[in-house]
């Protein structure tokens, strides 16, 4: 029973359990959270002391990140002072697995004072946390995965999944877009992937096109001076007809290739992208498609084009 793999695997076991129970345990108390939640013209206020506090930070940085101004506040500290951080415009968000913890205190006598609603989220049904608050959601009684300490284990699990299920909730609720959560996230990959493709486009200066009468000495030095691998064939309006790529010139060579127009060897109706669209969009599709560039456009015209490199190069994976 010492073996590490096999507590780790009880450890997981026991946790996804007490996940299990909370789906299980939702219900109208839930809803109730998230409309006292969405109402708040101030700023989530999340607390909790111990390791509800360390959940209670993450849970406060997942609400930010998804467009709802969240603080983490200590409770310890907002007895000296930081209780000024908390405005009437705010709404608490409570951690306590007991729900008796003494530094909550406070925070709670604070809220009451000047009507600042609380949701809490306890184990206790009777606690003064869960008689405090607005709306309490209440944790499944489940065992902790550390059976000998009773450290808290799987308490901190199924707060912290309740946490996300509020934030997540709460973003869907409000129509929170990929492009929105990019805002919050301009760095590393995800931001990077989250980016659009006007961020990576080059623009219509360096557009390789040709017409669809244009030859096919014509299109190849296209191709070349554009450095894309391709060419876009227009019509006299400027409307996208086609593409031709450098694999494509390779396939017809044997067909008398130079007798032919762009319109005889152009693919017709190519992929392409809008100005917004995800780049990690942009990228999956070059991958399954096996091509390298992808023009964009607005109303069936090319305003830019975009190289695999250019997201490679910005760390779009």
């Amino acid at each position: 029973m010492n073996d590490p793999l096999n507590i780790a695997r009880e450890v997981i076991v026991q946790e996804i359990a007490g996940l299990e129970a909370l789906k299980v345990s939702l219900g109208a108390d839930f809803e109730a959270a998230i409309d006292l939640l969405s109402a708040v013209n101030g700023r989530i206020i999340v607390t909790g002391m111990g390791k509800s506090g360390h959940v209670a930070r993450k849970i406060a940085a997942t609400f930010s990140s998804t467009g709802a101004p969240a603080i983490f506040v200590h409770p310890a500290e907002a007895s000296h002072g930081d209780l000024g951080m908390i405005s009437k415009d705010d709404v608490i968000l409570a951690l306590s697995k007991s729900g008796e913890t003494a530094e909550l205190g406070d925070i709670l006598a604070y809220a009451a004072r000047f009507s600042i609603p609380i949701t809490a989220i306890t184990a206790d049904a009777g606690s003064a946390l869960a008689k405090s608050a607005n709306v309490a959601l209440i944790l499944p009684d489940a065992d902790e995965a550390c059976g000998q300490t009773f450290a808290p284990t799987t308490s901190t699990t199924m707060m912290l999944a309740l946490g996300d299920a509020l934030a997540v909730a709460q973003l869907r609720q409000r129509g929170f877009t990929a492009g929105d959560f990019q805002g919050f996230h301009p760095g590393g990959k995800l931001g990077a992937a989250l980016r659009r493709a006007s961020d990576l486009m080059h623009g219509e200066d360096r557009l390789p096109l040709c017409g669809p009468n244009a030859s096919v000495t014509d299109v190849i030095d296209a191709i070349s001076k554009g450095g894309f691998g391709c060419v876009g064939i227009v019509d006299d309006t400027g409307l996208l007809q086609g593409i031709i790529t450098d694999g494509d010139i390779r396939r017809h060579v044997s067909n008398a290739i130079e007798n032919k127009t762009a319109a005889e060897i152009m693919t017709k109706n190519p992929r392409t992208a809008e100005a917004n669209t995800l780049a990690g969009d942009i990228l999956g599709f070059m991958s399954e498609t096996k091509i390298t560039a992808l023009f964009v456009i607005k109303d069936n015209k090319p305003i830019g084009i975009v190289h695999v490199h250019d997201c490679l190069s910005v760390g779009v994976i």
